[in-house]
């Protein structure tokens, strides 16, 4: 068993929409360009807590969620996707037969087809910059510093920490996907 639960928090409200996070995944993982070619993304969503003249939009950064219960994990035939040890869903390109099962079974939108790797792609947690200890690309990259990069088992890091002093939400939990964003309210 492994001795790492990867997942990342985010504090949307200190999010500018500068993109720098979707620039550099799309850099660092060879993303090919186009609007559809994406593994994580910022969208603009509706801010409740805003009363004119004291309105500010607010921006809430997203990708693959990393599921505990991921869906597309167990509609896949071939098991091109699959789940690490810690945690985190992964595509094996060349089992994957583009049959879209898993876009179908992901709440969350967090994947796309590739047509250069002719297979379906997601976010990896930037997967090959793990195994050197260095954070995805998005969280080293972000100027706020929106994202956090956590290892759930690691009780003494203070962005854990995080987890237990923060009120903290996750996009669709009636799914019961298990999703490891987690976002500060």
């Amino acid at each position: 068993m492994s001795n790492k639960k990867y997942a990342i928090i985010l504090d949307d409200t200190t999010c500018i929409d500068c993109k720098a996070c979707t620039l550099a995944c799309k850099t660092e993982n060879n993303v090919e360009a186009g609007f559809f070619s994406y593994r994580n993304w910022v969208g603009e969503i509706e801010n409740d807590q805003a009363v004119f003249p004291n309105i500010r939009r607010k921006f809430r950064p997203s990708q693959c969620q990393q599921c505990d219960n991921p869906p597309c994990v167990h509609v896949c035939p071939t098991r091109a996707s699959y789940q690490t040890e810690d945690g985190v869903v992964l595509v094996d390109y060349h089992k994957c037969i583009l049959c879209k099962y898993c876009m179908t079974a992901c709440p969350y939108d967090a994947r796309y087809e590739s047509h250069d790797k002719h297979a379906i792609d997601k976010c990896t947690f930037c997967y090959h910059r793990l195994a050197e200890g260095r954070e995805p690309a998005c969280v080293e990259t972000c100027p706020p510093k929106v994202r956090k990069f956590v290892n759930l088992l690691d009780k003494q890091d203070e962005n854990t920490k995080l987890l237990q002093t923060e009120a903290i939400e996750v996009q669709k939990p009636e799914k019961g996907t298990k999703p490891k964003l987690y976002y500060i309210k």
